[in-house]
């Protein structure tokens, strides 16, 4: 066991230094020891939240980053949680707010920390357009790890070997994408449409564009593939992967507080566990462990592409979401664990 806490240290020092900055918020807005401990405690339960939300997150990430190369990985590991923790959590919400007001950064910065709740407001108005954008490119990951005709493991065998035989038409997942899009926002948008589907398209063709660059900078073995120029493209892939999971954490955090560096705090520190999580899932072997994981982790990012499209019509509480989540991640463990025992007790060795 404390060979595995030790992936943690890290995270326990940022969520100490964390909480502490939390307390000096709190103290500054409220001039009080409770108003200090309040704010300390929604930045504690925001860090709980956004580990529960984004497990699956860690687990598609380990299963990127255990063909990256070490420096690669260590890049992830340091810029990326750098990125992850001040780039989407602080700098992003900022950059949307100050294009919906027509204000400058620095503007909508002054206006988080004077004015948080028109501040809130300006950034839940572009729930819609993060919301297709978000479905958009989490709905592509899913499809496109469903529909590969090559894939040999399956855990809900029935539907996914007819997903695996979809896979063997061309750009099958893109045009089912692209029907969703166009149906959702006809049905349950119709006031919204053309700001859904923009966004949505753009989403799209970001996918596009990430697993395009990962395929032109990672070559077939017969081209003696770069791996440092693919572990570069996974490093991108894996960046906007995150950032499209941020999307839903960042405005649903509003449903706690209105301040803007408490949020960033409280998701900052479960993005830090998040990060853990993944290296201790690549060097703990956890993934070839537990045979079905994988497939629990993209079910889990397909629900909640699902669930970020219908948020843009409807209020889904976050605890739903983290639910389905945690249970797809849970089914897939209990099914892991199942098959290994039948095998075990087939006399049988391990298999891919």
């Amino acid at each position: 066991m404390n060979g595995r806490l030790r992936h943690f240290k890290g995270s326990f020092a940022v969520t100490a230094v964390g909480l502490a900055l939390a307390a000096v918020v709190g103290w500054y807005y409220t001039g009080t020891a409770a108003g200090a401990a309040g704010l300390v405690f929604i930045a504690a339960v925001l860090s709980v939240l956004e580990v529960s939300l984004s497990f699956d997150n860690a687990v598609v990430n380990a299963s990127v980053l255990k063909d990256m190369t070490p420096l690669w990985r260590h890049r992830f590991l340091t810029w990326g949680i750098a990125i992850a923790v001040f780039g989407m959590r602080l700098v992003f919400p900022l950059v949307v707010v100050s294009l919906v007001a027509w204000i400058s950064p620095w503007e909508a910065l002054r206006l988080a920390a004077t004015q948080p709740a028109e501040y809130a407001r300006l950034l839940g108005s572009a729930h819609v357009a993060l919301g297709a954008f978000g479905s958009a490119f989490l709905g592509m990951v899913c499809l496109k790890y469903f529909f590969d005709a090559e894939k040999e493991v399956h855990w809900l065998r029935g539907l996914e070997l007819q997903l695996a035989w979809m896979g063997k038409f061309e750009a099958a997942a893109l045009g089912l994408m692209l029907l969703a899009l166009l149906a959702f926002a006809r049905w349950a948008l119709p006031h919204q449409a053309e700001a859904f589907l923009t966004a949505g398209l753009l989403g799209l063709v970001t996918f596009i564009a990430v697993d395009g660059l990962g395929t032109a900078m990672g070559a077939g073995p017969e081209q003696h593939r770069d791996l440092d120029k693919a572990s570069a493209a996974s490093f991108l892939y894996l960046e906007v992967l995150d950032a499209s999971f941020s999307f839903d954490g960042v405005i649903g955090a509003f449903a706690l507080t209105s301040n803007l560096f408490v949020i960033a705090i409280g998701l900052g520190i479960g993005a830090m566990f998040v990060r853990s999580l993944t290296v201790l899932l690549v060097e703990e072997g956890t993934l070839s462990s537990f045979r079905y994981l994988e497939h629990g982790a993209f079910y889990a990012i397909g629900a909640l592409a699902f669930l970020m499209m219908l948020g843009t019509a409807v209020d889904v509480p976050e605890v739903v979401t983290g639910l389905i989540g945690a249970a797809f991640i849970g089914l897939s463990l209990w099914s892991s664990v199942r098959w290994e025992r039948a095998r075990r007790a087939a006399g049988e060795s391990p298999g891919p």
